[in-house]
């Protein structure tokens, strides 16, 4: 008899600062599937990268916690080896869901090892991935596509600790104040800081240096925040855009995952023009950095003469009830579950056309 569903992996945790994250996201997934098509198996990825593996599940768990499986069926090497079944030739897993935010989650990594281990597997290939992950690369990428975007610096902490005093004149000349700061391999908004003086900018290049070697400074232009989801592969398709009315001064750590006091306008209150050019900017961003699957495209239209400028694509973006990602397909008229089940669609999709390729034995 022919296999009546698709098993999945979800992979969840992982070592980056975006760790509990990524528990919200994968706990309102494993809650939203149709487990009358899928049964899922979960892998644990431990702050300190230790991987655990769950046993197969045909129902939702009850709490997030459960996420952490205490009672694992085995450590790292029974998790990669169920991974990495295929290899072996006992493959248990039909697709690999990976729900890990930040550094080694949405950086390419993961997507490499999925790779490897021969699997289907949801979101961005390795390219996208990495290029989304490091927002230095991302706007030298949105540049040659055309993309305006705000004035900004980028560098590194070795530069920081040779040449600190030179890049603060730099920003102050180029960039002024207020300015914002962030590490350029991170998501969520960790790590960022607003930055009214010299001496905050200082103590903000410092606090992003604590979350990766390379830093971005970016111009502050008094705008409204639009997002679009994005889904597909070479012919994707754009959501209607929405809008972020933060609860702080910026879109920061809380306002987007603790508090949730920030609003949502969904869609976004923008002229029918406006929204149209917004969603093409997003599909022209997803094509920048060769995207597949799924991402969300944020952008700044300037309240002074509606200009607007591409601020980021994550693809990897979150699912908690305060995620913008599913709630603008909603509006788009696309469930939570038929989103999940296009995800999945896709990421076979893709792999079997890459299957399709002759590689020549070296």
């Amino acid at each position: 008899m022919a296999k009546q569903k698709l098993t999945v992996g979800l992979v969840y945790g992982g070592k980056s600062g975006e760790h509990e994250v990524s528990l919200q996201t994968a706990y309102a997934v494993l809650n939203a599937f149709d487990y009358e098509k899928y049964e899922i198996i979960l892998f644990y990825i431990t702050k300190a990268g230790d991987w655990r593996r769950g046993s197969l599940l045909d129902a939702p768990l009850a709490s997030v916690e459960q996420l952490k499986l205490e009672r694992a069926e085995g450590g790292t090497k029974a998790a990669l080896d169920t991974l990495f079944g295929k290899l072996y030739g006992e493959q248990t897993l039909d697709v690999l869901f990976p729900l890990l935010h930040g550094t080694f989650g949405e950086d390419g990594t993961i997507q490499g090892l999925f790779e490897m281990a021969d699997m289907p597997y949801v979101g961005a290939g390795v390219l996208a991935s990495a290029a989304g992950m490091d927002k230095g690369v991302m706007k030298k990428l949105f540049e040659h596509a055309g993309l305006p975007q705000v004035k900004y610096c980028y560098f590194n902490s070795t530069q920081w600790s040779q040449t600190s005093h030179d890049l603060v004149r730099k920003m102050e000349t180029e960039l002024g104040y207020p300015c914002f700061v962030k590490p350029a391999n991170l998501g969520s908004s960790v790590g960022i800081s607003k930055a009214t003086n010299r001496e905050e900018l200082e103590k903000a290049v410092e606090l992003a240096l604590q979350f990766d070697l390379k830093v971005i400074v970016e111009e502050y232009v008094d705008a409204r925040e639009v997002e679009v989801s994005v889904l597909g592969n070479d012919e994707p398709i754009a959501s209607v855009p929405g809008e972020i009315v933060s609860s702080s001064d910026y879109y920061d750590y809380a306002a987007k995952y603790t508090d949730g006091q920030s609003e949502m306008l969904i869609p976004a209150p923008l002229d029918e023009e406006v929204a149209d050019r917004i969603r093409e900017a997003a599909l022209q961003a997803f094509r920048a950095l060769e995207g597949c699957g799924i991402s969300r495209a944020d952008f700044f239209v300037r309240r002074s003469d509606g200009h607007i400028f591409i601020n980021e694509v994550n693809t990897m973006p979150g699912f908690t009830p305060f995620s913008m990602y599913p709630l603008l397909w909603r509006e788009t008229g696309v469930s939570y579950q038929s989103l999940l089940d296009r995800m999945i669609a896709l990421a076979l999709e893709r792999y079997e056309r890459r299957s399709a390729l002759h590689y020549e034995n070296s």
